[in-house]
């Protein structure tokens, strides 16, 4: 066996790939601990949804003795975290990260694709994923199970597909675009009395380790926190709105246009495929649909910020995984992404271009916006049962 039959062994086997995230995900969690307590600073808001839902203190104010910024995520994120949050903050920010990884790994996994396309997509999404780890996100988490609920409702598994989609509503409420996959569900009676299942013990269980006045509170604190947070995130130049809304804002230097006028444009185009009832037996088109809500979640967000991208990257490689004839078009639309959204964060972009293009004007978001309306063309146009490959 020659040496590049030998690469080519080891880059296309998913094993391979899969054992070099979990390697990161141990190398980024320690490499962040050991600089401190403010570089693990999300993480600390993390473990602290936990105790101070024990203590039943509210967890939307700013307890700068604890961390810097605040919190947003639910009252149930406190049960995800909680494992994590009674350990040693070094053994529980690694296998924190390493739970994320897991769950995102095994979405690539359940796709349906071959081991090299799944070894060629874990590939392609590192250095996205490399952004979301240093940040210990779990929007690497998220993407996963976003991914497992589209790739359950083909399975008919409607339990677990409803289960994925709840915890992201009850976590960050992104999860509610899993919905996009409720017309291919064949038994829809089961998935929504398995949601409604679902919702009551994700209602239920904070409630043990705390009390139902304050879950309830806290929802109502909540809704309170994310209104504010929207209002902020609408500001020029910022590390958040990166994304088409953002872009445009800033290009037109103008950031009072609301979110509802880019969502009047976005939601009837993201919702026009589904005219197209004919496609929807074919699992490609089904998957066609995951990589437009994955990209569509990013991009019509004034919260996305950079490691959220690890969301809409994982939509670009489902898109690009399902092409048949891999075009110079589609090849170069692709190399556009990994070059500006992938690696625009990076040192190989020097701060002067980062700080005064990238940034300043939402540039990480243009090559997903590009990806995002060509996909919306493919929907409305391809024959999903000859143009795509699931092989």
């Amino acid at each position: 066996m020659t040496l590049k039959e030998k690469f080519l062994k080891i880059i296309l086997n998913p094993k391979y790939i899969f054992g070099v995230y979990l390697i990161v995900a141990v190398v980024t969690a320690l490499s962040k601990y050991f600089r401190g307590y403010q570089a693990i600073n999300n993480y600390m808001i993390f473990k602290n949804v936990f105790l101070n839902t024990l203590q039943e203190r509210n967890l939307y104010l700013q307890y700068p003795d604890l961390y810097f910024d605040s919190n947003h995520y639910g009252i149930f994120f406190s049960l995800l975290v909680a494992p994590f949050a009674l350990m040693p903050d070094w053994l529980g920010i690694s296998l924190w990260n390493i739970a994320n990884t897991a769950i995102f790994l095994y979405a690539i996994y359940k796709l349906p694709f071959s081991n090299p396309k799944k070894a060629l997509f874990g590939l392609l999404c590192l250095q996205e994923y490399i952004t979301a780890a240093i940040s210990l996100q779990f929007n690497i988490a998220l993407v996963g199970l976003l991914m497992l609920s589209a790739i359950y409702i083909y399975e008919k598994k409607e339990l677990k597909s409803v289960t994925a989609i709840m915890i992201g509503i009850f976590v960050k409420l992104y999860g509610i675009v899993g919905l996009s996959q409720f017309f291919f569900i064949k038994n829809k009676t089961k998935f929504i009395l398995s949601g409604i299942i679902v919702v009551i013990l994700c209602l239920v269980i904070p409630m043990i380790y705390s009390s139902p006045q304050f879950v309830f509170q806290s929802y109502a604190d909540w809704y309170h926190s994310l209104a504010e947070k929207n209002n902020s995130n609408q500001v020029l130049g910022n590390m958040q709105d990166i994304s088409l809304m953002g872009f445009v804002r800033r290009i037109l230097g103008n950031a009072s246009i609301s979110n509802l006028t880019f969502l009047a444009f976005g939601i009837p185009l993201f919702a026009l495929p589904y005219i197209r009832i004919k496609q929807y037996k074919n699992y490609a088109f089904q998957l066609m649909i995951l990589a437009s809500t994955l990209l569509f979640l990013v991009l019509f967000s004034s919260g996305s910020e950079s490691p959220t991208y690890i969301i809409a990257v994982a939509g670009v490689m489902i898109w690009f995984t399902l092409q048949k004839e891999k075009t110079p078009l589609i090849l170069a639309m692709l190399i556009f992404v990994i070059i500006l959204t992938c690696f625009s964060p990076s040192d190989l972009f020097p701060k002067f271009i980062k700080k005064n293009y990238v940034i300043k004007y939402s540039l990480k978001a243009v090559p997903c916006i590009i990806v995002w309306l060509r996909v919306i063309y493919e929907l409305l146009t391809k024959d999903f049962e000859k143009d795509y490959t699931l092989n």
